[in-house]
C-alpha cells in the first residue's frame, strides 16, 4: 500500500522558517513528481511547489517563489520544503502529493496524497 508521510509542521512565528518533509513508502516513485499543497481553512485546496523525477524541474506559486523551496531526495524518496520568511497567511494544512509523469500544479493530476501537516505562523 502506498503511503506518503508528511511531517515538521507546527507553530512559527513570523519571519520564522520551517522545514517540511515527505516520505514515500510502499512503493518506489520511479519516473514520479512530487508536489505540494496548502488548504487554509475555509478555502480551496492551491498549489504550493512540485518538483520532477531528477529534481532538475521545478514550479511554483507565483507568490511564493523566493520564500518557498522544494527538493527532494532520491534515495530516500523524500520530498522537501523549506519555508522561509513566513507570514500569518501561509497558515494552512500543508499536502504532499505524487504523481508518475511530470511536474502539475493541479491537484487532480496528483494520484497519491497525504494526511498533512499543519501549519501556523503567529503574527
Amino acid at each position: 500500500q502506498v503511503q506518503l508521510v508528511e511531517s515538521g509542521g507546527g507553530l512559527v512565528q513570523a519571519g520564522g522558517s520551517l522545514r517540511l518533509s515527505c516520505t514515500a513508502s510502499g512503493r518506489t516513485f520511479l519516473n514520479s513528481a512530487m508536489g505540494w499543497f496548502r488548504q487554509a481553512p475555509g478555502k480551496e485546496r492551491e498549489f504550493v511547489a512540485t518538483i520532477s523525477w531528477t529534481g532538475g524541474t521545478t514550479r511554483y506559486a507565483g507568490s511564493l517563489k523566493g520564500r518557498f523551496t522544494i527538493s527532494r531526495d532520491g534515495t530516500k524518496n523524500t520530498a522537501y520544503l523549506q519555508m522561509d520568511s513566513l507570514k500569518p497567511e501561509d497558515t494552512a494544512v500543508y499536502y504532499c502529493a505524487a504523481r508518475y509523469g511530470g511536474v502539475a500544479d493541479i491537484s487532480t493530476q496528483y494520484t497519491f496524497w497525504g494526511q498533512g501537516t499543519q501549519v501556523t505562523v503567529s503574527s
